[in-house]
């Protein structure tokens, strides 16, 4: 189904060459070779430097909705800026519902439309569009660059090379600085075949997560999408593939485009941005992937992760062991021992989930909720405990299956019709009951993403399936079944283009960009709180462990929970209150006693919390150790809590992606690895010394010799900070992105 060549190779004449046989054959070496990639060419042209080694990208539009504006814009503002340089998208597709909170999801909104026209931006009303589907809708194209504060940024269906990325990387492009990187590396994925009936995105997207996460074999690269299996997909097709690269930890994606590209372009209107894009014969990639698509099958992704992912036919014929490892995980990951065993939901062989949902930036296109309907065709679902809800992306989506009829399809197979909401995805919308399982065509299952609260002792399941197979098992009234189960079941289309109608933009939609009003008053609610200023890297440390993870991976769900608690995301000190909460109830306490002890320290009162080091030159925080921090989501308050509470570094392994060590420098802390933390045994409360760290930067070191304290006992280590720049290094000295701004 898949194959992985991690070695480079060189693509020639349809064929993959290694690299001793491509300079046998006379090409170009590797160096040379790489800038035959659709990926160089598109850097190239954003990159403000001369080189190609170091990256200095200026984008061509950007992207955030309501979780992540108002501290984007704050951020900003507190760093002088004036107005937005390059069109800035404003959507509010996340706290849609204004549910938790009273006033504050809705004030945040009040707030972004007054700042779209005050700045000169685009703001998109709540309901209108999940952020993903409007960009790739109005601003996607070949040869593009956007940037967006979401970490499902991707469009390169489109041709486009998108980013997810946290908020101080967006405000940096306000203030019209550069988003600076190494050059990465270029995967190809070499896509052959066409997918077999009942086989949808998701199943694609499945698969190659599944075979890429776990090693790392993308990992911080770009995903390059070319082969003759492209021209079997659809535009809607590729979107829902691409989108899920996310979840393989690249840092971005990018697709060759074809006669069907133009089409839809044409179809939206913009069929002036059409441009063909292909890799130049010979070009050199760092690895490749190749999938037949005529080989995947249907897939499901068991909790707690996507690259859990197992065909539906593996996972009906090892149900009991499959569902007792994710017994085992819930204990393990989330501290529920008492639940019922997931076991109980096999009945007479077959198992029984209690939720589907179709929604968001993946399940929630077009031609997904067309086959939903053509499978069901208006055949009831079932009054029992099943139950199906369909989100679609974007109000001309959704006018358009209104139109050809789906929309009433659905509904009279009792389906429940949602607006253009995000909100499953991240735990906002349907939260199903205490042990029911649900299945889902969205992006994420992580742990509590559905909604649940365990310290509550509450826990429910969320399982990843493509839309064809979620509708096959509404037919069945919630027993699992594969789409390619049912007999004649309807095939997907590389034609399939939808008529795209936007009056419902053109009547709802605050077109501004490029149109600043600079006499517009930002409105403020009384839950939008400016950063609390932080101070600069003193010359020593001596750091407090408030919490230590030993998961293989810990997603920023669990730094901080999405769901209801970021309705707090514009009050920086109230958000900070659920800083790792899901995962370690007592982070906070212990961070706070800290930092009550580092304000003593600053206000000259003395405190034997220091140890009998000088007051004047040696600092006081807290750290977070975790093995591999960082999976997931891309806002950046899964760091900025962490500040706000005295956070002065991260000591891990490795870090899970380069957005989440990103926010962790641009908020001050310092990313520190050491790869064989695990062996310290860092417990809550160990302490490490770092004397001399404000020198150590400022020199430019990337080691760093500290002492770890345990149980009275001093033991000599070595913190690491691998690939740091002087800028890093520059924002950290002054504290945090807003202060280096600032100087």
């Amino acid at each position: 189904m898949i194959q992985i060549q991690r070695s480079g190779a060189y693509y020639k004449d349809g064929a993959f060459l290694s690299t001793e046989a491509g300079a046998a054959a006379g090409l170009p070496a590797p160096e040379e070779a790489k800038s035959g990639t659709m990926a160089y060419g598109i850097l190239k042209a954003h990159n403000t430097l001369d080189g190609m080694d170091r990256l200095a990208i200026r984008f061509d539009a950007m992207a955030s909705h309501d979780i992540t504006y108002v501290g984007i814009i704050q951020t900003a503002r507190a760093s002088g800026l004036k107005e937005f340089p390059l069109p800035y998208v404003l959507t509010n597709c996340h706290n849609s519902l204004c549910a938790v909170g009273g006033t504050i999801n809705e004030d945040d909104h009040v707030f972004g439309l007054s700042a779209a026209k005050k700045y000169g931006g685009e703001f998109v009303p709540a309901h209108q569009a999940v952020i993903h589907s409007y960009m790739r809708e109005r601003y996607a194209a070949p040869g593009k660059m956007i940037l967006g504060s979401d970490s499902h940024t991707r469009y390169g269906a489109y041709g486009t090379m998108a980013i997810g990325e946290g908020g101080p990387e967006l405000a940096r492009q306000l203030l019209c600085k550069t988003y600076d990187i190494a050059y990465p590396k270029v995967i190809a994925i070499y896509l052959t075949g066409a997918p077999r009936p009942g086989v949808g995105p998701q199943d694609v997207a499945l698969a190659l997560i599944g075979a890429t996460f776990k090693e790392g074999v993308v990992k911080n690269s770009v995903m390059e999408f070319f082969g003759p299996g492209v021209a079997n997909l659809s535009m809607d097709y590729r979107s829902g593939i691409d989108v899920m690269t996310t979840e393989t930890a690249c840092l971005s994606s990018v697709w060759s485009t074809d006669e069907y590209t133009k089409a839809h372009l044409t179809a939206l209107g913009r069929g002036d941005q059409y441009k063909a894009q292909a890799p130049a014969d010979g070009a050199y990639y760092d690895g490749v992937v190749e999938v037949d698509l005529s080989t995947v099958e249907p897939m499901i992704a068991l909790p707690f992760h996507p690259s859990n992912a197992y065909t539906i036919k593996e996972f009906k014929a090892n149900m009991a062991d499959l569902l007792h490892q994710v017994d085992v995980d819930a204990a393990e990951q989330l501290g529920v021992k008492n639940a019922a065993p997931l076991a109980n939901k096999i009945v007479d062989g077959q198992f029984h989930v209690d939720q589907g949902v179709i929604a968001g930036c993946s399940g929630g296109i077009y031609q997904n909720l067309v086959r939903a309907a053509e499978i069901l065709k208006g055949q009831p679902i079932g009054s029992d405990a099943f139950w199906l809800s369909c989100y679609p992306g974007s109000m001309p989506i959704n006018l358009e299956l209104t139109k050809k009829g789906y929309i009433a399809s659905l509904m009279a197979a009792g389906a429940s019709i949602r607006s253009c909401f995000c909100g499953p995805c991240f735990g906002a919308g349907d939260v199903p009951a205490n042990g029911a399982f649900s299945i889902r065509h969205s992006t994420r299952n992580f742990p509590n993403r559905e909604g649940s609260k365990p310290g509550d002792n509450q826990i429910s399941y969320v399982a990843l399936m493509d839309a064809r197979s979620i509708a096959a098992t509404a037919l069945n009234h919630g027993v699992l079944t594969a789409a390619d189960e049912l007999p004649d079941v309807p095939a997907d289309r590389p034609e399939e283009n939808w008529a795209y109608d936007d009056s419902a933009y053109k009547a709802r939609v605050y077109f501004g960009a490029g149109k600043p009003q600079p006499d517009t008053e930002l409105v403020y609610g009384p839950n939008i709180a400016d950063w609390p200023e932080q101070i600069a890297l003193p010359e020593n440390l001596l750091l407090t462990a408030a919490a230590a993870i030993y998961d293989p991976v810990t997603t920023t769900d669990e730094l901080i929970p999405s769901g209801e608690t970021s309705s707090y995301r514009s009050n920086p000190l109230r958000l900070s209150e659920f800083a790792l909460s899901r995962k370690d109830p007592q982070y906070v306490p212990r961070a706070k006693a800290v930092l009550a002890e580092e304000k003593k320290r600053r206000a000259g009162e003395g405190t034997e919390a220091l140890m009998g080091h000088d007051p004047k030159t040696t600092g006081l925080g807290s750290f977070v150790m975790a093995l591999k921090p960082g999976d997931g989501s891309a806002r950046e308050q899964a760091a900025s809590c962490q500040r706000v509470l005295g956070g002065c570094a991260n000591v891990c392994a490795e870090f899970a992606t380069k957005r989440y060590r990103s926010n962790v420098v641009n908020w001050g802390m310092l990313p520190f690895q050491a790869a064989d933390v695990k062996d310290w045994n860092i417990q809550p409360g160990d302490q490490l010394y770092i004397p001399g760290v404000r020198a150590a930067l400022e020199r430019g070191d990337e080691s760093i010799p500290a002492t770890l304290i345990q149980n009275g006992e001093e033991k000599n280590v070595t913190l690491t900070l691998p690939g740091i720049t002087k800028e890093e290094r520059d924002i950290i000295l002054a504290g945090c992105l807003i202060n280096y701004y600032a100087k």
